[in-house]
């Protein structure tokens, strides 16, 4: 099948961090379909003037339709900031342009104007300290959408793990962890698997919450009381579920050959395995969303603005797997409506 033709957008995040930084290092690359970034033009020119890299900047133009992307060039919607960025320096009066843009780029999905959304690092301490209670990209572009449950999955080569809980803190996660919200998580972390990782049947392993899984309930009663129930009554339907297994022995060879995702009851149980595993070559996906969402591994890294030291690859991969989710959601489409036109 043909890909769909539009363009994937990028919102940079962070003008003072590493986001400009990423972008212009992104543009040196080639990719077959086009690549627009909604950003201050003037920032983007003169972070490649730090950096010391090529960047012909072109206007974008919706009607004019996507073209590959060029090594050297980067199309831009001229965005501008409030106050001309400096590097590392942190500035709340550009708060709002990094979440204007964000709300850009997501009205630009949803209207069918981008095939997908790729997110550069934002600094959550500057929003909140300008007064906007933020948790993250995750819990903002569900709240956009009107998405009633979003999934944050983390990606890397031979790992993929999916929170039942994301940006919380721990003494908090307990009361969180609900039939529902495990129930929610394991059927849009499946149904994202096959719409757009091309996994018909995807073999999931789910971390339990306590130590050992609660010890049959000497250590807590959240596994055998809430997240058990769950796992059963989806294997009955015919999920390839596994667990909930103690989360220090579920990161194994045995389960990591075995497993297409892993699923984590909260942020640092399964992202540091992640990590380890693959820090600076991961990337971050949304599921649950009307729209394909991918972004980089790392934060904003405002010691590393303007040096030249910023690692690009996890950028490069996030645009990839866009790509690869845009072809795989229209395979998939095409087989629903083949199946619905037998029936």
């Amino acid at each position: 099948m043909d890909k769909q033709a539009n363009p994937v957008v990028l919102t940079p995040g962070e003008p003072a961090g590493i986001g400009p930084d990423i972008t212009v290092m992104m543009a040196q690359h080639s990719f077959p379909f086009d690549v627009v970034a909604i950003a201050d033009v003037g920032m983007l020119s003169e972070r490649a003037d730090m950096l010391g890299l090529p960047l012909r900047i072109m206007e974008y133009r919706q009607e004019t339709g996507p073209t590959p992307h060029q090594a050297g060039t980067l199309t831009v919607l001229d965005f501008p900031c409030a106050r001309k960025p400096r590097s590392g320096q942190l500035d709340s009066r550009n708060v709002p342009y990094v979440l204007d843009a964000i709300r850009r780029a997501t009205t630009g999905c949803l209207g069918g104007e981008f095939a997908a959304l790729v997110t550069g690092p934002v600094h959550k301490g500057i929003i909140n300290e300008a007064g906007i209670n933020f948790t993250g990209h995750t819990e903002f572009l569900a709240e956009l959408t009107q998405s009633r449950h979003a999934v944050m999955m983390l990606a890397t080569t031979g790992l993929r793990v999916a929170l039942v809980t994301t940006h919380m803190p721990l003494r908090e996660v307990s009361d969180h962890i609900t039939p529902e919200l495990v129930e929610n998580t394991l059927r849009v972390t499946r149904k994202g698997l096959q719409e757009f990782f091309a996994i018909d049947q995807p073999e999931i392993v789910v971390c339990g919450l306590n130590p050992h899984a609660g010890e049959g309930g000497h250590l807590g009663h959240e596994d055998e009381d809430i997240i058990v129930p769950v796992i059963m009554r989806l294997r009955a339907e015919g999920f390839n579920i596994h667990g909930p297994l103690p989360a220090d022995t579920a990161f194994i060879p045995k389960y990591l050959d075995m497993a297409d995702v892993f699923i984590a009851m909260y942020h640092d149980q399964g992202l540091p395995v992640l990590k380890h595993m693959g820090f600076g070559n991961a990337i971050n996906i949304t599921l649950g969303l009307p729209l394909i969402r991918t972004s980089v591994d790392h934060g904003t890294a405002l010691e590393l603005s303007g040096s030249g030291t910023a690692d690009v690859a996890s950028l490069v991969s996030a645009i990839k797997t866009a790509d690869l989710m845009i072809s795989n959601r229209l395979s998939f489409t095409h087989r629903q409506t083949a199946r619905t036109a037998q029936i």
